[in-house]
């Protein structure tokens, strides 16, 4: 009946109560402490009646005295301001210390008095049975009304039972701030996850231990765990890829916590369980970590003016905020954007208010604007981020791709040149290597347009702007990327679309791409293409799976996965080196430089010249057709391009 009672619509509104007011709680005190003094009294004076008729205050005076000082101690200590229903030992601690101070006063002042005047206020056995009781009592309304409160959560379903993957310290402290927390109390940890094999009979905080072998899904099921929080040690310990994927096969949820060092230095009321949060799609992908040094790049920035174009962009405004770590003179962002630009601004004032930032609008196939900002700064190094770089959208618009990608390079690298700019570090990408759409190619036109200037200017001029390119995959979170949008369509419940059940992409993070062209920028003597050992490729299907599970829910059962063909101009797979190149290592292990096809500048420049004047005629076939000249291993795929080829 109990039960039945519990799980009833009666008591589906007390997760939703508001906190007891302090003034309510101290009231419910006192009303307490009141009963305990009643009592204390009466066993005090039934037990040792000498010397009751010389107490110089009645029972009501002495009731009066006795629960002025509760109040006084009870302010002293602030054990009124704890939430009932979320007390935590500490919320104990302050009205053990609360009421047994009350006794200690009651008993000096009692002794004063008496050693003064000769005359008693109290029994003075009425602290030694008043304490006591009067703590039981408090202790238990605070105990009672938590077991309550947590005893119709988990029956009226607000609470989700949790496993906690990690036994060492941080794995405790979860399963810690879990029970003692406050209004985010979502969780009931049910017990620990470890990988050990001889810890199977332990338990920690009361919590039994389970080992990650064959039986744990079976036991997760049959106990209804459906969650699993990752301690912040154990993501380190991990390969998340792998060791995670017992569970989203299984479509348990995974969820991380913030790590412990935060905990520590942030408010536990504010910190507790409300940052919980289900696990990125990033942190499954396998992908090398790169390690910049940073007294090579202070060396080449510090002090330096640094110009960045595509500066609002998702690489660029990451790059803005790298660089203004090692403290240049001056960092100018040009953009075509207006308002990212404006919003990027605006946050760099906030987070480098001592930063000098200067912003400019303007567009790179413009020479106009271009050379304005290299006339008022003469910038040192440059980082070109600026490109159009949607593969769809360059397909139907090749002459746009030609403007921007090659001629927005070439105007910039010819001011670099003009203006004795020291480093020129041009961002370039994995398509640009056996190019089958245009914007690859244009990349790689770009490429060959700077690389072959620099072989000619370094010939005459040891001396001469340094000229250096990256390349990399897909990078996550970036605008347009993929994983925003299948989450975007996982929110709106599917379904999510993937153009081939067999296409792989390399993926890296904004922050890494951005600290390779740092690096490459330090480790750059000019002409060279530095690449990215980014690991394995990632299959688009089993990351829209992943994603799918991750959100909760299961694929193609809640959220379908519809397969829609390959765009035009895209492949199934990126390379990141072309067949014919070779690469040598750097003096980072993870950066190698790709040795390409040298081109005469000479032979070349009119090529791209021509090519241009194309593009500003607005022939699209004309132009494909002179980009695959410049580029002979350019293969259009999946386009109306193909008949070039034919």
């Amino acid at each position: 009946m109990m039960h039945s009672l519990i799980q009833s619509d009666i008591f589906s509104h007390i997760p939703d109560m508001k906190y007891t007011p302090r003034w309510a709680v101290l009231l419910i005190d006192l009303v307490l402490c009141f009963a305990a003094y009643i009592i204390s009294f009466a066993i005090g004076s039934s037990l040792f009646t000498y010397g009751i008729d010389e107490l110089a205050l009645g029972i009501w005076q002495q009731m009066l005295v006795v629960m002025l000082i509760q109040v006084l101690c009870f302010w002293l200590f602030h054990s009124y301001s704890g939430i009932l229903r979320f007390s935590t030992f500490v919320d104990i601690i302050k009205v053990l210390l609360a009421v047994f101070s009350c006794g200690v006063i009651v008993l000096l002042t009692n002794v004063i008095v008496q050693s003064a005047t000769g005359v008693k206020l109290f029994l003075n056995t009425l602290p030694f049975i008043y304490c006591p009781l009067a703590f039981i009592l408090l202790f238990c309304l605070r105990v009672g009304v938590k077991t309550l409160y947590d005893t119709v959560l988990q029956h009226t379903g607000q609470r989700r039972r949790v496993l906690i993957y990690g036994t060492k310290s941080a794995g405790l402290a979860i399963a810690k701030m879990l029970r003692s927390s406050g209004s985010y109390y979502e969780y009931v940890p049910k017990g620990f996850i470890t990988d050990g094999k001889d810890i199977r009979s332990f338990s920690m905080q009361g919590l039994p231990i389970y080992v990650k072998n064959d039986d744990l899904i079976p036991l997760m099921q049959r106990k209804n765990i459906r969650d699993v929080i990752v301690s912040p040690m154990k993501m380190k310990e991990i390969n998340p890829g792998v060791d995670l994927d017992i569970f989203l096969k299984n479509n348990i949820r995974i969820l991380t916590a913030p790590s412990f060092s935060s905990w520590k230095q942030g408010d536990e009321q504010e910190v507790r369980i409300g940052r919980i949060e289900s696990i990125q799609i990033e942190d499954l992908l396998e992908r090398p970590t790169i390690t910049m040094n940073t007294e090579n790049v202070s060396a080449i920035l510090s002090g330096q003016v640094v110009m960045i174009t595509g500066a609002a962009g998702s690489i660029g405004s990451e790059l803005v905020r790298q660089v203004l770590r090692f403290n240049p003179s001056v960092v100018i962002l040009f953009e075509q954007a207006e308002s990212p630009l404006h919003d990027l601004r605006l946050d760099l004032r906030h987070q480098f208010p001592e930063a000098n930032i200067v912003a400019y609008i303007g567009d790179l196939r413009e020479r106009g604007a271009l050379e304005q900002a290299f006339r008022d700064y003469r910038p040192d190094v440059i980082f070109h981020a600026g490109a159009y770089k949607h593969v769809p959208l360059m397909e139907e618009f090749p002459n746009e791709a030609v403007r921007a990608n090659v001629l927005g390079t070439k105007n910039i690298a010819d001011l670099a040149v003009e203006y004795g700019a020291k480093r020129f570090v041009m961002v370039s990408t994995d398509k640009a290597v056996n190019p089958t759409n245009v914007m690859g190619a244009s990349k790689r036109i770009a490429e060959i347009y700077v690389q072959s200037l620099y072989r000619k200017l370094s010939a005459e001029n040891p001396n001469c702007t340094r000229f250096i390119t990256t390349r990399f995959g897909n990078v996550l979170g970036s605008n347009g990327s993929v994983i925003p949008y299948f989450k975007k369509q996982i929110a709106q419940g599917g379904p999510v679309t993937v153009t081939h059940p067999d296409i792989i992409r390399f993926f890296m993070t904004i922050p890494e791409a951005c600290t390779l062209v740092m690096e490459a920028a330090t480790l750059g003597n000019g002409g060279e293409i530095f690449v990215f050992d980014m690991g394995h490729q990632v299959k688009i299907l089993d990351l829209a799976k992943n994603m799918i599970r991750l959100a909760g829910y299961r694929p193609d059962v809640d959220i379908p996965i519809v397969f829609t063909g390959l765009r035009p101009g895209e492949k199934l797979y990126e390379e990141v080196l072309n067949r014919k190149e070779i690469t040598l290592p750097t003096e980072n292990e993870k950066i190698k430089i790709a040795r390409v096809r040298e081109e005469d500048y000479d032979k070349v420049s009119p090529a791209i010249d021509k090519l241009i004047e194309i593009a500003r005629k607005e022939l699209p076939m004309q132009t494909v057709a002179q980009m695959k000249r410049i580029v002979p291993e350019y293969k259009p795929k999946n386009s109306i391009y193909e008949q070039l080829d034919r």
